[in-house]
């Protein structure tokens, strides 16, 4: 059997076994009608980024339905396949599942629901959420474009989070910079510049609160900065421009609504974001949190601190977090534990006695994994993940068909193994002449 990995894979499984029907009060949300659903509604949504696999999810799914019938016709509460229609969630900073997100007042701003996954606790913060729009309301405070719909008549939106560039600040800014810039060359009269407005200022906004900052959206009237113009060979208007550090700009060419430009610039900062956390298996907790929220968990058994040293564990954690980089976009968890630490373990994945380091992709919600069979290194691990990320590589059942007990166990401290301390023993009051020969 192979790992359910891909776009197609992944809609065969939700066609058979989707969390939500047609049935439900639970409202569908994909890339096509999220605009138009919950973007440009007054209403207040609670919107669940989820997949099918993930058994979080699952467990989930009918609290999450109890709680949308319960708040019929008082909130709207959908729901959005995040595995299916990564897009939709990259563009809301989704990472692990499931993520619960509130649309209120201003849509451009929606807020990460952190309560219990019960309907009661679901509902009682849907109301919470809904007294305080009702009351921002009554004084006056829309908390932004409360339909989501940028008005024209007031200039097309708020630009407060647009950089305006010039030919003396764009270096300081932009060529220097550590952080990716999007750069819009407009002239004033351009007719596709002005529909691009309103759509380039909410992006700017909703781009630089998801990223925190580290990709930026910019404009540059190119009529009036002719010396920028001419370096980047602007022809025609508007032309938006990609500039990373230490790269030649590219063109981009992507759709100009506002959910596209924001898409792509998540993409861009997902390449530049840091490595998903490798974490040490020091309780149950560490694990199965790890496993149930990401499709794949990559568990490395790394030998004994007495048989490497810090130096040599560094190592070996050195390859992984360069494999965790390289492989971030797939949202996998990543592990390790000691040789021995975790025994049971290492035998439900057949690890124990296989020789150290050794490493298992394990698929928690089928309770399957496929063993690491070349070297433990940035050329055979990458061998590994890249034929279990398009769906090949042998796999078996985990050993009892589920993870077994994990024991707590200290973390380790970054330092070297010491030898257990024995007493000394004194063998001067010894008399070894009295000892029989033949025992010697």
């Amino acid at each position: 059997l192979l790992f359910v990995l891909g776009t197609v894979s992944c809609t065969l499984f939700l066609a058979v076994n989707g969390l939500y029907s047609a049935s439900d009060d639970v409202i569908e949300l994909t890339p096509t009608n999220f605009n138009k659903e919950v973007i440009q509604s007054e209403s207040l949504w609670l919107v669940e980024f989820y997949a099918p696999w993930c058994g979080h999810c699952q467990r989930l799914t009918p609290e999450w339905k109890k709680a949308a019938t319960a708040l019929k016709g008082v909130v709207k509460v959908g729901a959005v396949d995040a595995d299916k229609h990564q897009s939709l969630g990259g563009q809301y900073g989704v990472r692990g599942f499931p993520t619960i997100k509130i649309f209120g007042a201003n849509k451009n701003k929606a807020e990460d629901y952190q309560g219990g996954r019960t309907s009661d606790a679901i509902v009682d913060a849907a109301l919470s959420a809904l007294r305080s729009l009702v009351k921002d309301r009554l004084s006056g405070r829309s908390g932004g474009y409360s339909s989501g719909k940028q008005s024209r008549e007031s200039g097309g939106g708020d630009k407060k989070d647009v950089i305006e560039l010039t030919d003396d600040s764009f270096d300081k800014n932009v060529i220097n910079s550590d952080d990716v810039w999007m750069v819009e060359f407009y002239a004033p009269w351009c007719g596709h510049c002005k529909n691009l407005e309103p759509e380039w200022a909410a992006a700017a906004t909703e781009v630089k609160e998801q990223t925190k900052g580290k990709v930026r959206l910019a404009a540059v009237d190119a009529t009036v900065n002719q010396m920028l113009a001419s370096r980047y060979g602007i022809r025609g208007f508007p032309t938006i421009k990609i500039f990373q550090k230490g790269e030649d700009p590219v063109d981009y060419d992507g759709g100009r609504t506002r959910s596209d430009i924001i898409a792509r610039a998540l993409d861009l900062f997902s390449d530049n974001a840091p490595p998903p956390e490798l974490l040490e298996i020091i309780s149950e907790d560490v694990l199965k949190s790890t496993c149930d929220a990401h499709q794949l968990c990559i568990i490395s058994v790394l030998p004994h601190i007495l048989d490497t040293g810090a130096s040599g564990r560094n190592s070996y954690l050195d390859v992984m977090l360069k494999m965790a980089e390289k492989y971030k976009k797939k949202m996998w968890g990543w592990l390790w534990t000691e040789a021995g630490a975790q025994s049971d373990l290492e035998s439900s994945l057949g690890i124990g006695g296989f020789g150290y380091p050794a490493m298992a992709a394990v698929n928690a919600r089928k309770m399957k994994f496929a063993l690491l069979k070349g070297s433990f290194s940035e050329q055979g691990i990458n061998e590994f993940l890249r034929e279990l990320s398009v769906g090949r590589g042998s796999t078996a059942p985990v050993g009892g068909g589920a993870f077994p007990k994990i024991h707590s166990v200290e973390p380790w401290d970054g330092r070297d193994g010491e030898l257990p301390v024995e007493d000394d023993i004194d063998l001067s009051d010894v008399d070894l002449d009295d000892w029989d020969k033949d025992e010697l």
